[in-house]
């Protein structure tokens, strides 16, 4: 009996809403319109909202504030929020800064944390939708070995004040359960992109929020601005945040070495092996085609839940030049470094045969790959058969980008690591 699985939709620019959400957002266009002001975001009221919520007042080292203001600064002029988006905006963003005091709470009661040794993390890097999800899932479920970033984490690293546990998990993991719900809500075909688990492996980009580092905000809103200048930033400070906090969390939770992956990475190669210089890189590759179209049309769906209006083309323009920048620049700063800390793992292989890629990852990790493990690795890939949350439809033509100019621009990358064109049809991530 064949099962009909639903496909994602692909009217990028008629966004899927609840009635509920459409109808918050009549009325607060309603309440714009009889005040007549432009509703913006303030750094101070945003801080002291922090601070009423927490009792705190030490935010750290105050660069982050310059961040934060450009950020807020695109939010306001370029990502074209609905009212409930800019409700939800407004809450992540007291979020941000209500963890930030917590943690420098904790840190300053603590000072053993900044103490702490840990093993130089393994970073799973690659294009977004060339497979690091599932790659990322499979080594995670070895938590002998490793330390994952659960999803719940990264939402909120800092405890909260009253750390009580109720139904037997940590607040935290309610607040993110909570908020997986929502998400469903909100935009139930963004799951068949990308599936989300309060419980799960998370990508770790989620960490740099908290110092205004991330590109979380881009990929999820239209913010060019706020993009183009954190691209030409020296990211050095922002890696050594980053270790702070996962110091914090290894202080939470001490067990195995860190498993960690976001794209961003790509981009700071450097920045990784100046403060960890003994880490290891995992890379994944999938021929750009696929790339390109999978990941805008997952932008498309995440700038929907924000906004009214989203522009698919003017999206696969910044995004075919980002996953362009990010290949060139990781390509180059190889060449710099080591081979010894990078292992290649083509998309196709990782479909085909996980667990052989996962033996040839052990090996280079020098860690037993064990039957229990393998066996662990089989069974996650058993419960999570392709298509489990519907389909996912895409076509690189809807965000105004043509196959020739795509296979032009990523021909040097294509030979560097013999990536193969993919047949048509959908595939995992």
């Amino acid at each position: 009996m064949n099962v009909q699985v639903k496909a994602t939709s692909i009217e990028y620019e008629r966004p899927y809403r609840p009635r509920l959400i459409a109808g918050i957002n009549f009325v607060g266009r309603m309440i714009r319109k009889i005040i007549r002001t432009r509703p913006s975001f303030n750094e101070d009221s945003l801080c002291a909202a922090a601070v009423r919520k927490t009792g705190l007042s030490d935010f750290g080292e105050k660069s982050f504030k310059q961040r934060m203001r450009l950020l807020i600064e695109s939010l306001d002029h370029e990502a074209r929020l609905h009212p409930f988006g800019r409700f939800m905006v407004k809450q992540n963003l007291v979020r941000f800064l209500t963890n930030r005091l917590r943690i420098e709470d904790a840190c300053r009661k603590h000072p053993e944390i900044m103490e702490i040794r840990m093993q130089d993390p393994v970073f799973i890097v690659g294009l977004q939708r060339t497979g690091t999800t599932m790659l990322h899932r499979l080594l995670a479920a070895d938590t002998e070995n490793f330390r994952f970033l659960a999803s719940w984490e990264a939402i909120n690293p800092a405890p909260f004040a009253s750390n009580r546990r109720a139904g037997g998990h940590d607040p935290r993991v309610n607040a993110a359960l909570l908020g997986q719900k929502a998400l469903k809500y909100l935009a139930p075909d963004f799951f068949a992109i990308h599936p989300v688990d309060a419980l799960g492996p998370e990508e770790d980009c989620m960490l740099f929020d908290f110092d205004f580092w991330s590109t979380v905000p881009e990929a999820t809103m239209r913010m060019p601005g706020f993009s183009r200048w954190l691209e030409d930033q020296d990211h050095s400070a922002a890696y050594q945040y980053y270790k702070k906090l996962l110091k914090f969390l290894y202080w939470q939770n001490p067990r195995g070495r860190w498993i960690l992956k976001t794209p961003q990475h790509m981009e700071h190669f450097r920045e990784i092996f100046s403060v960890f210089p003994n880490a290891k890189i995992i890379q994944t590759h999938r021929d750009p085609l696929r790339v390109v179209a999978s990941f805008c049309s997952m932008v498309s769906h995440a700038y929907g839940i924000f906004s009214d209006e989203v522009d698919p083309w003017e999206i696969g323009s910044h995004w075919s030049r980002k996953a362009l920048q990010m290949v060139n620049h990781s390509m180059e700063i190889r060449r710099r470094i080591s081979a010894d800390h990078f292992i290649d793992v083509p998309y196709a292989g990782l479909i085909s045969d996980p667990a052989g890629v996962m033996r040839r990852i052990y090996e280079f990790l020098a860690v037993p790959f064990t039957p229990e493990i393998e066996s662990s690795a089989l069974r996650w890939v058993g419960d999570n058969p392709q298509h489990r949350h519907g389909r996912h439809t895409y076509r690189l033509e809807d965000f105004g980008l043509a196959p020739a100019e795509i296979q032009r621009e990523f021909a040097a990358y294509r030979t560097q690591f013999n990536i193969v064109e993919e047949a048509t049809g959908d595939r995992r991530n």
